[in-house]
């Protein structure tokens, strides 16, 4: 037994390192091009999103890479750690399909239906990353999917007014089309990675006392 949950917190550790290993990589390179944006004293606003144009084709890829300031680099990054780690962490099997899935995805849809200007930032992917945990645990009926649900629902519940027009130096596109995105694939891969726990009811067995259920046993022992 206690073999068993020595094996078990070790398993725990490394799916939890595991499931770390990309989200971390990938905010460190968004820093690091940052870092490289400010050393330079340069701008990188071209590699962003410009909708309908072949020159914002590229931003596509490299548009969640670029930020305008620190500020806003700080307020994408722990929400896209912690809402990427959930991906690999509950949809270990799916989780780099539904990363690069929700990527690409968001990126077209912000090409293809956004206002004309550059978009940049990982906000997209947070909204997508949010959006694909919170209606994935609510479609596989599966408690602890749901419970993670809630979680995300309560830390960031405000997320849902990103999504409309408020601010006109925010892309609101790209958290509208980030959430649809994110639902597109928790309704795609919904027969995919964690199922839901099936309750198991025993069977009867021999472990009832033979008085209650077999009359010939209870017959014979009035008898005697």
């Amino acid at each position: 037994m206690r073999n068993k949950l020595t094996y078990n917190k070790k398993f725990e550790k490394l799916k939890l390192k595991h499931s770390l290993i990309f989200p971390v990589f990938f905010l460190f390179v968004m820093w690091m091009v940052k870092l490289l944006e400010w050393g330079l004293g340069t701008n990188l606003y071209s590699f962003g999103i410009f909708p309908l144009h072949q020159k914002g084709l590229l931003g596509i890829l490299t548009s969640p890479l670029i930020h305008k300031d620190f500020s806003h680099l700080m307020a994408n990054s722990i929400p896209f750690l912690v809402l990427s780690w959930g991906i690999f962490y509950f949809y270990r099997s799916l989780s780099y399909r539904i990363f690069f899935f929700c990527y690409v995805t968001t990126g077209i849809l912000i090409w293809l239906g956004a206002r004309e200007a550059y978009h940049i930032g990982a906000s997209g992917l947070v909204y997508a990353f949010a959006s694909f945990l919170f209606f994935s645990g609510i479609i596989r009926y599966h408690f602890q999917l749901i419970a993670i649900s809630f979680v995300v629902a309560f830390l960031y519940g405000s997320l849902f007014w990103g999504i409309f027009p408020m601010l006109e130096d925010v892309s609101w596109e790209g958290h509208l089309f980030g959430a649809f995105s994110g639902i597109i694939y928790a309704i795609a891969y919904r027969n995919q990675g964690p199922k839901k726990p099936k309750t198991i009811i025993p069977e009867d067995d021999d472990s009832i006392p033979e008085e209650i259920w077999n009359s010939e046993f209870l017959k014979e022992k009035e008898e005697q």
